[in-house]
């Protein structure tokens, strides 16, 4: 059983991160001609919603949002199941030649941001891939880093990092549990 350390960061303080991150991804890309946002299944998707959401807000252009499942493209998909299924992307739009920010709420290891561009890899050849996520909690295992970070939190292995972000939870807030 996991034992509440923290609130790392409350609802307002996710509202700020997540609207800094889509003022760096406007002026990164100067502006938002040929960007596509793709959330990771679970909680990246709200993220990434909210994300275009500001985008839209700041410069009144609606940019494509779709979901990545990248459960099929796991390196541990043997300890998940004997008889996987890939599902299909769920966007209607072309990544070829985009410039694709992907989202996720924690970067930890790396390993699904790994799975999550292998699978834009199979689809498609995007122009650049960035990567936008809520909070790095460090622990890499892959040379991955994130080019927009809502908030860098130090934690040790045995800590967990839990985002509560609707539809899903009840609330939006960042959590620490030992």
């Amino acid at each position: 059983m996991s034992l509440y350390k923290a609130t790392i960061m409350d609802e307002p303080a996710v509202s700020r991160a997540l609207k800094r991150i889509s003022h760096e991804i406007l002026e990164k890309n100067s502006g938002s001609d040929n960007l596509c946002i793709i959330g990771v299944k679970r909680r990246g998707i709200p993220i990434a919603e909210k994300i275009a959401e500001n985008i839209f807000q700041i410069e009144n252009a609606q940019i494509p949002c779709g979901v990545l499942d990248i459960t099929f493209y796991r390196d541990d998909l043997s300890l998940i199941s004997k008889d996987p299924v890939a599902k299909p992307p769920e966007f209607d739009f072309e990544v070829n030649g985009k410039t694709i920010i992907l989202v996720d709420d924690v970067l930890y290891t790396g390993r699904t941001v790994r799975a999550a561009m292998e699978a834009i890899m199979a689809i498609g050849r995007p122009a650049s891939i960035q990567l936008a996520v809520l909070v790095d909690r460090g622990h890499r295992e892959l040379p991955i880093r994130g080019d927009y970070v809502g908030k860098n939190v130090p934690t040790s292995k045995s800590e967990r990092i839990a985002v509560n972000f609707p539809p899903f939870d009840d609330r939006i807030s960042v959590e620490l549990f030992e």
